[in-house]
C-alpha cells in the first residue's frame, strides 16, 4: 500500500484521462543509465504505456548467470511486470550471434515478456567494440543474430528489435530493417535517427514511412515525441500506429496519458512531487547512499524541460549529496504542493 496522498493523486489523474480517443499501443523506451526499473515502475504508474523495455544487458563471449539478467530487469522476479502490471522486455546487446542466442535461451528461461535486441546505441564504448548502431553498417549481421536469437528462443517469447536508419547515414536503413524481418522479428522499432544524428533534432520520421514499406512486421516509430502534436505529427508521417516515448516522458510523466486522450494538458506539479517521492523510495533499496541525490536530480533535471516548480527545486537540491538531506527536502516539497498547480511548458522542442 502506497501513501494516501499518492493513491489520490493517481486518481485524480487517471480519471482526468479516463477516456482515450484513440487507439494505439505506447512503448517506454530503453534508455541506458536512466530509464532503469525505478522510472519504469513510476511512469507505468501513472499510466498509458503498453509496454517497457529494460536497458541494454551487454553479451560478450560468455552466458551471464541468472543474477545479471534480474540485476538489470528485477521485474523478473514478478512476472516480468512493473508494480502497475505493464509487461517489461529484456533488452540484449551483443554482436556475436552464437552467444546473443545462448543468453536469449536462458533469459527465456526466466519468463520475460519478450526479448528485445540493441542495434540502436550510439554510445562510443559500444560501437567500437562492434555492437548497437555499429552493426546497421552489416546488414548480414544484422540477419544472423536475429535468426539465431529467433531459433533459441520459444516460439511463444515475441522477439523484437530497436535500430536507428543508420551508422553514418541512412544509406543502409531498409537493408536492415528486412534483415530484422527476415530473421524473424515479431515487431521493430525505428528511432528515426542515425548514429551520427546522435539526439539532434529533427528526427527523420518520414524515412520511418519508407522503412515500413519494406517490411511486413509491425513497426513502430521512436524519437522526438515530446508533445500529443509530436504524436499526432509522428503517426500522420511515418504511418505508424504505434510510438515509443523516451526523454518526452521523462519529461513529462503524464505525456502517455495525454496522447491517449489527445489532450494536451499535462500533469499538474501536485500530482508529479508524489511520484517523486516513490521514486525515491524505490532507488533507496538497491543504490548506495553517496549516489541517491544523484538519481533524484537526474529526473529533476529532465522535468524542468516540462515544469517550472522543477527548476526551482533541482536548483534547491543542486549542491546537496547527502541523502539524508534530500529525503528531507522532498518531504518539504510535498508538504508543502500547492493543490493542483498547473504546469507550463518553459522548453521549446
Amino acid at each position: 500500500m502506497y501513501p494516501d496522498k499518492v493513491q489520490l493523486s493517481l486518481h485524480c489523474t487517471l480519471r482526468a484521462f479516463a477516456q482515450p480517443c484513440c487507439f494505439m499501443t505506447l512503448f517506454l523506451a530503453p534508455m541506458e543509465g536512466l530509464l532503469d526499473f525505478a522510472l519504469r515502475d513510476v511512469l507505468t504508474r501513472i499510466g498509458g504505456i503498453d509496454c517497457c523495455v529494460s536497458e541494454f544487458i551487454r553479451v560478450t563471449d560468455t552466458v551471464l548467470p541468472e543474477r545479471a539478467f534480474k540485476r538489470v530487469v528485477p521485474e523478473l522476479l514478478h512476472g516480468s511486470r512493473t508494480t502497475a502490471g505493464v509487461p517489461v522486455r529484456a533488452q540484449l546487446l551483443g554482436s556475436d550471434p552464437h552467444c546473443l542466442a545462448d543468453n536469449a535461451a536462458s533469459l527465456a528461461s526466466l519468463g520475460p515478456a519478450g526479448i528485445d535486441l540493441n542495434f540502436g546505441c550510439p554510445a562510443k564504448v559500444v560501437n567500437r567494440h562492434g555492437g548497437g548502431a555499429a552493426l546497421l553498417q552489416e546488414p548480414e549481421l544484422v540477419y544472423r543474430i536475429v535468426s539465431a536469437v529467433r531459433r533459441a528462443v520459444p516460439a511463444h517469447v515475441p522477439v523484437s528489435a530497436k535500430m536507428r536508419l543508420g551508422f553514418n547515414d541512412d544509406s543502409q536503413a531498409e537493408d536492415c530493417a528486412r534483415a530484422i524481418a527476415d530473421g524473424g522479428a515479431d515487431q521493430l522499432v525505428v528511432h528515426a535517427r542515425t548514429k551520427a544524428h546522435g539526439y539532434r533534432p529533427p528526427a527523420y520520421w518520414e524515412r520511418i514511412a519508407d522503412v515500413r514499406s519494406v517490411v511486413s512486421i509491425p513497426v513502430v516509430a521512436n524519437g522526438e515525441i515530446w508533445t500529443v502534436d509530436d504524436a499526432r505529427r509522428c503517426r500522420d508521417i511515418s504511418g505508424c500506429q504505434d510510438l515509443m516515448l523516451g526523454r518526452g516522458i521523462v519529461a513529462d510523466p503524464g505525456l502517455a496519458l495525454a496522447i491517449l486522450a489527445d489532450d494536451p494538458n499535462t500533469l499538474a506539479w501536485s500530482d508529479v512531487l508524489p511520484m517523486l517521492q516513490v521514486f525515491w523510495t524505490l532507488i533507496c533499496g538497491p543504490v548506495i547512499p553517496k549516489y541517491r541525490a544523484g538519481r533524484l536530480k537526474q529526473w529533476l533535471n529532465h522535468l524542468r524541460k516540462t515544469y517550472p516548480q522543477a527548476q526551482e527545486a533541482f536548483m534547491q537540491a543542486r549542491a546537496l549529496t547527502d541523502h539524508r538531506e534530500v529525503q528531507a527536502l522532498l518531504a518539504t516539497w510535498v508538504e508543502q504542493a500547492p493543490e493542483r498547480l498547473p504546469a507550463h511548458s518553459i522548453s521549446q522542442h
